[in-house]
């Protein structure tokens, strides 16, 4: 269990376990459209090249009532792919959909990723949500509208134009109608044509307020929120037996001793799969022990070198290159032309989710219901569908939440053990919750990387070229691949299915080049990535993929490049930026937290040093993330203390240019949040192991961020309602690290360029 003064893990996922309460009201509501479908009609299927593209993520989910339902009890049911993992979607959602049909924000029930409901809209994942699923239901509410008020017109008497609505009520200047009466009339069971533009900013009434969040309460009272609350009839209670290193092989075990123990229902040894079942949880937890005690495994190989070796190792593996952006500039740079050279370092980094991952499964009359809070459960059920070898269509994949993840963690592989269990369980449901130790040492983890950045810069301070190397294993191994699974279970099975090898997702999103493109604008640049494809651990979407490394190394570059030029860290960044947004965010940021340009820190920084004097400093980084979503840029405020070594981050001010922003008080809880994970990240986060296994088992080993060394957090948003909406969940995480590296140089006029920023290595470096 973690300590209890740590903020424990992501506290990060919402909502209630109400599946049956869902279906209860779909039974009771008296839906008036007709059942939805994602199927497409067969004339059109025919034709794809004729098929316009839609907005968002309509254009793979076409059918409008796959969408939203009009329900006969006054009130409207939308549906979304996306699922609440604690970044306040569902309200968001909600909102835009309340301001397009012109129906209050009460009446909306959202139904979240549901294989058997919900469309496909793949992974929650890369502060896409707004940008996709909130541009369909954009257009899709104001296409319903549209339908609902030509409805309402024919009965009316009147031009759909002369029409007024207020909550559902249409108006004539003689009569009323409410949505609820013509549904019927108004036939969603139709493709979308995304030719209905949705209201200009000026007539949006609920979308730019912060509405209260529709997860918290359950949360803050005690409800049951999370899949790890779920409790159904006659369920019993699973555990995993993982080897005790990577890639182990299972010579024996005590199987028949272990399934007589007191309430084991089941228990499987399957190849290298270990799992036990039982009446009550505490039953479960002790045969799984002497599963674990009772098991001879031959060894794995051998993991790579760790500490320093790590990063000299990365270098020299297998990898595959490409110059993923290089332009050159037409004439020489003129004058003395200076060089500077980096290079930057980032460890395995875990998720350190809130809890350990969990799911509910059973199987009952050759169907598969999986309960689970997998980021995306169309990809997961997938996968799994190969591994228990089922058809996709006998398994039904429930999004409930799970406290606490951002990222690609154990969500999905416990679904899949659950299923694998839940398969000797005679019909029974069975709650697979995996143990602290299971989640540390069996997750996929933030990949390692290594930057190398070079740049000449001329007399006049400018940067004339710019190099960035990155070598990465993958940052993307989720589910979802044509073929194979990435389903852990699924590799240890007597008869497994494949992993896939993952590619890395091209430019201009990237994943372990994500943001190591730089928006400045240099005459001449070169940014290569090594992919490194082989996992001797296994690696995914830990929260930004490769954008915290890049950004921590580019924008702490940056820095070493004005400290060269003798410039202002501020006026040098605007120097090379002409992107106005950019600029703006910069700017801001430098404006609330009182930036002044310090031309003396690097002689007050040794004079402390000389005194064993704690000194402050002060740094600011910027990225828009992907170079795709928000514009955040951020200032931090550092002490040092000098005899320890430790790090205070004292006060941290982001401004954040989202463009439309949908709810201003989510969009300030994301920021704050992965600005107090990056903070994380940065001074405490890295997975240890040995050459035989991870050895990060505990918080104990794996310390993270306390409440009382959280920094305090201001926000400056730039709304602009005229402009689409950016994603912002992953924004800030890149620009905090690089803003606390450049505190910290700043501060004591040593630079640390290897995270994370350790007492040890704060003292090495003044040292």
């Amino acid at each position: 269990m973690s300590h209890p003064s740590n903020v424990k893990g992501r506290a990060s996922s919402n909502g209630a376990v109400s599946n049956a309460k869902r279906r209860a009201f779909l039974k009771g509501a008296g839906a008036i459209t007709l059942a939805f479908s994602w199927s497409v009609p067969a004339t059109l299927a025919q034709q794809p090249a004729a098929r316009a593209r839609l907005p968002g993520g309509l254009d793979n989910n076409r059918m409008l009532d796959g969408w939203l339902r009009i329900n006969e009890n006054g009130t409207v049911t939308v549906y979304t792919g996306k699922i609440e993992l604690g970044q306040g979607i569902l309200t968001a959602l909600a909102q835009i959909a309340s301001d397009e049909l012109d129906v209050a924000y009460e009446r909306i029930e959202m139904v979240s990723a549901d294989t058997s409901r919900s469309p496909d809209e793949g992974m929650t994942a890369g502060s896409l949500s707004v940008e996709n699923s909130g541009t369909a239901l954009r257009f899709a509410c104001a296409e319903a509208r549209s339908l609902l008020l030509g409805a309402a017109a024919k009965k009316l008497g009147s031009a759909p134009e002369s029409l007024r609505v207020a909550d559902g009520v249409v108006s004539s200047e003689t009569a009323k109608l409410t949505y609820w009466e013509i549904a019927r009339d108004a036939n969603f069971k139709r493709e979308a044509t995304g030719k209905v533009q949705p209201k200009p900013s000026s007539q949006l009434k609920v979308v730019g307020l912060s509405v209260p969040r529709r997860d918290i309460p359950g949360k803050m009272t005690g409800k049951a929120s999370y899949v790890q609350d779920m409790r159904l009839p006659n369920m019993v209670f699973g555990r995993v037996v993982r080897p005790p290193s990577h890639g182990a092989q299972l010579v024996s075990c005590a199987e028949a001793a272990v399934r007589a123990m007191p309430g084991v229902v089941a228990v499987v040894c399957d190849g290298n799969f270990l799992a036990v079942a039982a009446t009550r949880e505490e039953q479960a937890i002790a045969a799984a022990r002497s599963l674990r005690e009772s098991a001879q495994w031959r060894a794995g190989p051998a993991l790579p070198p760790s500490g320093a070796a790590l990063f000299e190792h990365l270098q020299k593996v297998r990898s595959v290159d490409t110059v993923v952006n290089e332009k050159a500039s037409t004439s020489a740079a003129g004058g003395q032309v200076t060089t500077v050279e980096a290079t930057y370092t980032r460890p395995f980094q875990a998720h350190a989710s809130m809890a350990p991952s969990c799911a509910v499964a059973q199987m009952s009359d050759g169907k598969l219901t999986v309960w689970t809070h997998s980021q995306g459960v169309f990809p997961m059920r997938q996968d799994l569908a190969r591994v228990v070898r089922m058809p996709e269509s006998a398994i039904t994949a429930i999004h409930v939440e799970g406290a606490g993840c951002y990222g690609h963690n154990g969500a999905d592989d416990v679904a899949c053990d659950a299923a694998l269990l839940s398969r000797a369980t005679g019909g029974k449901p069975v709650k697979l919750q995996w143990s602290r130790e299971d989640e540390f040492a069996w997750e996929p983890y933030g990949s390692p990387m290594v930057m190398k950045m070079k740049a000449r810069v001329d007399e006049s301070g400018s940067i004339v070229y710019w190099q960035h190397d990155v070598w990465s294993h993958p940052h993307s191994t989720r589910p979802g691949s044509e073929s194979g699974s990435n389903l852990l279970g699924g590799w240890y099975i007597a008869e497994p299915v494949k992993a896939v090898t993952p590619v890395n997702s091209p430019q201009p999103s990237g994943a372990a080049d994500r943001n190591a493109v730089p928006l400045y604008d240099f005459p001449s640049q070169k940014i290569v990535l090594h992919y490194l494809p082989d996992m001797p651990i296994r690696t995914s979407a830990l929260r930004t993929l490769g954008a915290y490394a890049n950004v921590y190394a580019l924008e702490s570059f940056m820095d070493e490049l004005a400290a060269q030029a003798g410039a202002d860290p501020v006026e040098f960044r605007l120097k090379h930026m002409k992107d106005e947004r950019a600029r703006a965010v910069i700017e801001a940021a430098a404006s609330k937290a009182g930036w002044q340009p310090d031309r003396n820190a690097g002689a007050r920084a040794r004079e402390l040093q000389r005194k064993g004097e704690s000194s402050k400093g002060r740094g600011i980084a910027f990225a828009k993330y992907k170079n795709l979503a928000a514009y955040v840029a951020v200032v931090a405020d550092v002490t040092i203390e000098r005899r320890t070594g430790k790090i205070r981050v004292e006060r941290v001010v982001a401004a954040v240019d989202a463009g439309r922003i949908i709810n201003p008080d989510g969009v300030t809880n994301q920021i704050e949040g992965g600005i107090i994970q990056s903070t994380s990240w940065t001074l405490k986060e890295a997975v240890r192991f040995d050459r035989q296994q991870v050895t990060t088992r505990s918080w104990a080993d794996y310390p993270i961020l306390t409440f009382q060394e959280v920094p305090a957090v201001e926000v400056v948003l730039l709304n602009r309602p005229d402009e689409r909406s950016l994603g912002t969940g992953e924004g800030s995480q890149g620009p905090t690290v690089a803003a606390i590296a450049n505190a910290v140089a700043n501060a004591t006029g040593a630079r640390l360029r290897d995270l994370p920023f350790t007492p040890d290595r704060v003292k090495q470096a003044m040292a």
